[in-house]
C-alpha cells in the first residue's frame, strides 16, 4: 500500500513518463514538472541509478537548473548508499524527485526495502511529486513491469514481474509503449493483477497523476488506459507455457494530450 499521509497533508504528484522526452528547456512535460514543484523555488532531487551512463543524472540536472530549478544528483549505485544519512539528509530537503531510464531491476534490487525508498514513498505521502522516465515509470507502482516479451497479444510467461516503489496501486505502468510494442506483456500483467489498470505510456509522453486520482496526458503521444475492472474471464491459470491468453471484459482507452482518466473511479474524459 502506499504511505499514508499526515493528517491535512495532500499527496504529491506522481507522474510516469514513457521514455525519450524532450530533454531540452522547452519540454512541456519537463517544465509541468518543474512548475508542480515550485518553479524557482523547486529543488528537484535526481536519482540517476537505473542507468550505467555516468553522464545521466548531471544531464538532468543541468537541464533542470536551466529551468529555473535547483537541482542535485545522487547517484546512489550501491544499497550501502541507500543507508547514507548524509543522502537522506539531502533527499528529504527536495520538493521534487526524479527518477531516470535505464535498467527497472537496477532500479528494484538497489533501492527496494531501503531507507531511501522508505523516504521517497513517505515524502510523496506528504506532497512531494515523483516523477520517472522509462525505467523510472515502471517502478513508480507497486508492481513493476520487469521485462517480457514484445507483441499485441498476451502470452504465458510473457511479462516478468518485481516489486516496485509502491507510489500507487492503482495502476500498472509500462514505457516506450507503441513504439515498442508492448500491448501483450501489458496484458499478461493485468491478468496476474486485474485489480490494477494497466497505463501503456508512449515515448515523450506522461500521465500528471493528481493526488486525487485524476489522470491528464500531456506529450506527443497517447496513453493506452486497459481497464480490467470488468473481466470475466481469464485463461492465465491454466494455459500452457508461452500459449496465447483469452482476456474477457476488459475495457481500453487511447488517451491524447488533454485527456484525463480518473485511477480512483476508472472514468475517461475530455476535460
Amino acid at each position: 500500500m502506499p504511505a499514508i499521509p499526515e493528517k491535512q497533508s495532500q499527496r504529491g504528484y506522481i507522474i510516469p513518463i514513457g521514455g525519450a522526452e524532450g530533454k531540452t528547456r522547452k519540454s512541456a512535460i519537463l517544465s509541468r514538472f518543474v512548475e508542480l514543484c515550485g518553479g524557482a523555488d523547486a529543488r528537484i532531487m535526481v536519482i540517476p541509478t537505473a542507468s550505467l551512463l555516468n553522464e545521466t543524472g548531471p544531464q538532468y540536472q543541468e537541464l533542470f537548473k536551466e529551468m529555473g530549478a535547483k537541482a542535485m544528483c545522487v547517484p546512489l549505485e550501491t544499497r550501502e548508499e541507500c543507508f547514507d544519512e548524509e543522502t537522506l539528509r539531502i533527499l528529504g530537503e527536495a520538493n521534487g524527485i526524479f527518477i531516470t531510464g535505464g535498467n527497472q531491476l537496477r532500479l528494484s534490487t538497489i533501492l527496494g526495502g531501503t531507507p531511501v525508498a522508505r523516504r521517497i514513498r513517505s515524502m510523496n505521502a506528504q506532497g512531494v511529486h515523483v516523477a520517472g522516465t522509462s525505467a523510472g515509470a515502471a517502478i513508480v507502482s507497486e508492481h513493476m513491469i520487469a521485462g517480457g516479451r514484445s507483441g499485441p497479444s498476451p502470452r504465458e510467461s510473457g511479462v516478468e514481474l518485481a516489486p516496485g516503489l509502491g507510489l500507487t496501486n492503482r495502476v500498472i505502468v509500462d514505457q516506450h509503449f507503441n513504439q515498442r510494442q508492448r500491448m501483450g506483456r501489458l496484458l499478461a500483467a493485468l491478468s496476474f493483477n486485474p485489480f490494477a489498470c494497466g497505463l501503456g505510456i508512449d515515448e515523450n509522453t506522461a500521465g500528471f497523476i493528481a493526488p486525487d486520482g485524476r489522470m491528464e496526458v500531456v506529450g506527443r503521444g497517447t496513453v493506452t488506459v486497459v481497464d480490467p475492472s470488468e473481466l470475466s474471464h481469464s485463461s492465465m491459470s491454466y494455459v500452457r507455457k508461452a500459449e496465447a491468453v483469452t482476456l474477457i471484459g476488459l475495457k481500453l482507452h487511447v488517451l491524447a494530450e488533454g485527456a484525463h482518466f480518473n485511477v480512483e473511479t476508472r472514468q475517461a474524459t475530455l476535460n
